[in-house]
Order: C-alpha cells, then structure tokens, then sequence
C-alpha cells in the first residue's frame, strides 16, 4: 500500500542545495554622531566654527544640496520626476528602465525623483532659563520634507535606488530593487560554476563557494552593489564639508 505523499516530502529526495534570504532589504546611509542632537552642536560649534546652538545655518548647507542634486540633473542630463501623491514610483521606474535599455544602456541613473515625506529632523526652539531669558535649543523632532529618489542601473545588480533625504544630516537609504536569486542568475553567466543539478532555474556546484560569491557580501545573502561602478554616478555632491573624517572630538 502507498501512503500518499506531500509536494515538501517529495521534494526533500531531490533537493542537494537550498538558499534562503530575506525577499527585501534596504542599507542605511548615515554618519553616526550626527543622529543626535549633542553630536550636532558639536558640528555647529567644531566643524562650522560657530558659538551657537542652533539649527539655522544648517539651512543654507542643505540649500546647498538640493542645489548641486539639480545641477547634476541638468549636467547629466538625467531625467526629473517630481512624484504625485498616490504615484507608484516602481511604475516609474519601470518606464525609465524600459527606454534606458532600449537605447542600449547597461548601467548608469535612470531619473531623480522628488518626493515629500515625513521623517526625523533636527529643530531649534526657545526655552526659559530661570530668569526669564529665552536661549535656543536643539531638539529632535519630525517633519514632511523633500526628499530625493536617484534610480540607478547597474550591470551585475540590476536597478536599485538611493533615498536621500533633503536635509541636513541627508540620512539615506539604499534599496536594492532586484530579487536575490535574479542577480545571481546574472552573476553566474558571467561566472559559470560547474554544473551538478538545477533547482529552480539555477545551477549549483556541490561545493557552492561560487554561490556565496554571487550573492555578494551580505550575511542575509542578499546582494547589493557594492563598489559597483554605477555608485560613482550617484549624486553625492556638495557635502565635502559635512565628511565624518573632519568632525572628530578634541583629545
């Protein structure tokens, strides 16, 4: 007699090697002692060289950003999309990709988007001393700002963003767009691996070395790209000024 048998059991005499990852995952961008308002004041008052507590000539440095984000459009000649409320953006990006490889193009930015949204920003507000007196003072709070989508391709990765926000410490988040499995279908063509079963689409060697390389570096398994040529047309301008290497703590 023959006990009926599920897919999974089925499945479990044939299957020599299984990859798991998470589906999605996304990298924060960020210079740490900026995240709080005490290493804040110490770049007003150190890197800027102003004796004050406040946030207001940080205003002029973001101006600057959003400034040098439009010149690079313009330079580059990339596309801008100013985002409605309700757009889907990967409809957008999927668009921009279409015409990107149909003019032959492998790798480079697709568009910059813009977008308002809500997130956590430094303020200044007047408080009393015991005296009356009115001093400022910094304080974390939120807000709806701008903040800018640059789409990128690259040719071992596939499509990914970057998510800079418009203010000042432009605390960024970079979102591979690409499933894990795709790109190291992409990986391996450029790299074949010895052949010794399919599973799924894919194939695998028994040592499985040269799967963790195309799958990159991150310990999910998820690949991202990494030291990809594309990162150097990325729009990282007009921060020279803000790098952590010059916002260090007097000894």
């Amino acid at each position: 007699m023959t006990l009926p048998r599920t897919v999974a059991e089925v499945l479990s005499d044939h299957v020599v090697f299984e990859v798991e990852c998470i589906d999605r995952m996304y990298l924060n961008v960020y210079v740490p002692q900026l995240q709080h308002a005490g290493g804040l004041l110490g770049y007003v008052q150190r890197q800027l060289g102003l004796r004050i507590a406040s946030t207001a000539p940080l205003a002029r440095i973001t101006d600057r950003f959003a400034a040098a984000v439009h010149r690079f459009a313009e330079r580059e000649q990339i596309a801008w999309v100013d985002f409605a409320k309700g757009q889907r953006k990967d409809d957008v990006m999927h668009e921009h990709l279409a015409a990107f490889q149909a003019a032959g193009r492998t790798e480079g930015v697709l568009f910059i988007g813009r977008a308002q949204e809500k997130t956590r920003l430094f303020r200044t507000e007047k408080r009393r001393d015991r005296e009356g007196k009115s001093y400022p003072w910094i304080v974390r709070t939120t807000g709806v700002v701008n903040h800018f989508y640059v789409y990128c391709v690259d040719s071992e990765f596939g499509p990914f963003f970057l998510k800079f926000c418009s203010y000042f410490p432009y605390n960024a988040k970079l979102y591979p767009l690409s499933e894990p499995r795709d790109v190291a279908a992409v990986q391996k063509a450029k790299r074949p691996l010895p052949r010794a079963t399919t599973l799924t689409g894919m194939s695998y060697s028994a040592g499985h070395s040269g799967c963790d390389r195309s799958l990159g570096a991150t310990e999910s398994g998820h690949p991202v790209p990494n030291g990809s040529p594309s990162f150097s047309l990325l729009p990282l301008v007009g921060i020279s000024h803000s790098r952590p290497a010059a916002f260090v703590k007097p000894p």
